[in-house]
């Protein structure tokens, strides 16, 4: 009977320490495996960020270029400034079809296009070493207030990355257009949106300029 319970007792001790060794390689594995997750995290933030200052400056008549705009800072974790005309477009204003609205006298008339901005350099501008300037486009080419934007400021030792929105056309020549107004800093080449674009094809576009 005594060798009886001494045999019951002993495979109770060897089940124990078997239990408590695979709960011990269970924990080791996952702790293994949440470090290795928050290294893929840290790892895909620092893709996206720049040690370098961002700007995302941007014009937007219909709200497109606003949102991507907005979404580039998201993902960069720079700072807004909106190209604002000191007299804002109004719908009527915006109507393409009509021969007598705002942007269609400003595209038949070129001396039309000198747009007055409520502000052209935004605070700290010495300090921002990558420029973001985004713009729908307007017959194939860049919608023309944020021309005085880029002909008010220096942009030397600044890496400038275009972008534009727009339901159809493509970039086109509006970067090589911009360019003309102003010689200084550093041109990417620029990337055409529709709207509603994805967050994750912004990010992936900006993993390919390659700041981080």
């Amino acid at each position: 009977m005594n060798l009886e319970n001494n045999m019951k007792k002993i495979l109770c001790l060897l089940l124990s320490t078997m239990l408590l060794l695979s709960l011990g390689a269970c924990a080791k594995s996952s702790a293994t495996k949440a470090e290795s997750s928050d290294t893929v995290l840290s790892d895909t933030r620092g893709t996206t960020q720049s040690d370098e200052k961002v700007l995302v400056a941007y014009f937007s008549a219909s709200g497109n270029t606003q949102e991507v705009a907005k979404e580039i800072a998201s993902v960069t974790g720079g700072d807004l400034f909106e190209i604002k005309p000191v007299q804002t477009y109004t719908s009527s204003d915006l109507d393409w079809n009509d021969k007598n609205s705002r942007v269609s006298r400003e595209h038949d008339d070129k001396s039309l296009r000198d747009i007055e901005l409520a502000e052209t350099t935004p605070d700290n501008w010495a300090d921002y070493k990558i420029v973001y300037i985004g713009y729908p486009i307007w017959w194939g080419g860049a919608a023309w207030p944020v021309n005085n934007f880029i002909k008010s400021n220096d942009f030397t030792s600044k890496t400038i990355v275009p972008f534009c929105t727009s339901s159809s056309s493509g970039i086109g020549s509006s970067v090589n257009e911009l360019k003309k107004l102003n010689s200084t800093g550093s041109w990417k080449d620029g990337k055409r949106f529709p709207s509603n674009v994805p967050v994750n094809e912004i990010e992936k576009w900006i993993k390919t300029l390659n700041f981080g």
